[in-house]
């Protein structure tokens, strides 16, 4: 039993630092609040997205 409860707490810190990982490494979309067209693209992980080129997921975030 002890070590179920063990595998399972490790499994899941596993999943958590994944999951933050994954979340930190999305890139910021900057898109104009006037235009609803793409400003600029912040890359954060060893991606290469521009606005003609637009990440599947990513962090909006509006600008003027």
């Amino acid at each position: 039993m002890k070590k179920t409860i063990i595998a399972t707490v490790l499994i899941s810190t596993a999943g958590l630092a994944w999951a933050v990982n994954y979340a930190f490494s999305l890139p910021d979309v900057h898109m104009s609040y006037e235009t609803k067209e793409c400003v600029e693209v912040v890359n954060y992980a060893d991606t290469n997205y521009s606005c003609e080129n637009m990440p599947s997921k990513f962090h909006h975030i509006w600008v003027k």
